[in-house]
C-alpha cells in the first residue's frame, strides 16, 4: 500500500474521530424527566381512549365481559406503546431494532395466548364439522361428564347436567377427548355419508 493513501485513511480517520469527540452528551436527569413526561402522556392518552372505547363499545349493547376484554387489550397497547416510546426518547432505539422488539413480542405474545389459540381453532374446527350443537346431549370423557350443551363459543362449550350444574370445558379438552354425542344419530350418519 502505498504511503500517500495510508497517510489519507489516517487523515479521514483522525477527523471523524474529531467530530465524534465534539458531540454534546444530554444529562441524565434530563432525559430521566423526558422519559417520565412520556410515560404520563401516553398513560393520559391511553386513558381516555379506553374511556372513548369502552362507552362506544357499552353504548353498542356488547355484553360485559366483551367490553372488559377491550379494556384489557387497549391497556396492553398502552403499554407496548410506553414501551416503545421510552425506548426512543431513551436513545435505546438505535440498539433495539424494530425487528427485534417486535419478535420479542410476538414471541411474548404468542406464548401467552398458546392456551386461548389452541382452544379456538378446536372451537372452529367442532363447529366446522358439526361434531355438536346446542341442545344436544352430550358425554365428554369415557364415564365422563354427561349433559346438555347450553352454550357454544370459540373457547369454551357449556355443559348442564341433570342435576342443573354448568360445567365449563375447554374445547381444546373437548376436542382431544371421546365426546359420545346421544341427540343427534341421524345429523352424524348424515355427514359420515356426505
Amino acid at each position: 500500500m502505498p504511503l500517500s493513501v495510508f497517510a489519507g485513511s489516517l487523515q479521514v480517520n483522525s477527523t471523524t474521530t474529531t467530530a465524534v469527540v465534539g458531540l454534546s452528551v444530554t444529562p441524565l436527569w434530563l432525559t430521566i424527566a423526558e422519559v417520565l413526561l412520556t410515560i404520563g402522556a401516553i398513560g393520559v392518552l391511553g386513558t381516555l381512549l379506553t374511556r372513548i372505547v369502552r362507552e362506544v363499545v357499552r353504548r353498542a349493547g356488547a355484553p360485559k365481559s366483551m367490553v372488559t376484554s377491550i379494556t384489557q387489550w387497549l391497556g396492553v397497547l398502552t403499554l407496548l406503546a410506553a414501551a416503545g416510546a421510552v425506548t426512543t426518547v431513551a436513545g435505546l432505539s438505535s440498539y433495539l431494532t424494530a425487528l427485534t422488539v417486535s419478535g420479542i413480542a410476538g414471541l411474548a405474545i404468542s406464548l401467552a395466548l398458546q392456551n386461548t389459540i389452541t382452544n379456538v381453532i378446536s372451537g372452529v374446527l367442532m363447529q366446522h364439522d358439526g361434531i355438536i350443537r346446542l341442545g344436544d346431549d352430550i358425554q365428554f370423557g369415557q364415564g365422563g361428564v354427561r349433559g346438555e350443551v347450553v352454550k357454544l363459543s370459540l373457547r369454551s362449550t357449556w355443559l348442564k347436567t341433570s342435576d342443573g350444574v354448568i360445567i365449563v370445558i375447554g374445547n381444546s379438552n373437548l376436542g382431544s377427548g371421546p365426546i359420545l354425542n346421544y341427540t343427534s344419530l341421524v345429523r352424524l350418519k348424515k355427514k359420515l355419508l356426505t
